[in-house]
């Protein structure tokens, strides 16, 4: 089992810039598939982006790809979501995953964050 906590969420313009952390505890971290999804209220919650085990593979919504980017460090439990360029559409609670098995970025996760909101101006 692994217990995620979220941090870096704010208030920023658009065309700037956040980076939100989770850290996860417990010893085989290295042995999760992470995630970062993304929910408005109303709307269903949202696949961001997903990184590998060992931070080989990656995967990201259409909507974020070349303004995001996630990266992982094992050694310290954490996984990053590093946001340029927002919009205002970006506006959300984010939230990060994990879960164990074969790489399947989109496929239902286990383990949730408990998010961190992110508000993008125009």
């Amino acid at each position: 089992q692994v217990q995620l906590v979220e941090s870096g969420g704010g208030l920023v313009q658009a065309g700037g810039s956040l980076r939100l952390s989770c850290v996860g505890s417990g010893r085989t971290f290295s042995d999760y598939v992470m995630g970062w999804f993304r929910q408005t209220p109303g709307k269903e919650r949202e696949f961001v982006a997903a990184i590998s085990w060992a931070g080989r593979s990656t995967s990201y919504a259409d909507s974020v790809k070349g303004r995001f980017t996630i990266s992982r460090d094992n050694a310290k439990n954490t996984v990053s979501l590093q946001m340029n360029n927002l919009r205002p559409e970006d506006t959300a609670v984010y939230y990060c995953a994990a879960v164990r098995g074969d790489w399947a970025p989109r496929r239902p996760y286990d383990y949730w964050g408990q998010g961190t909101q992110v508000t993008v101006s125009s």
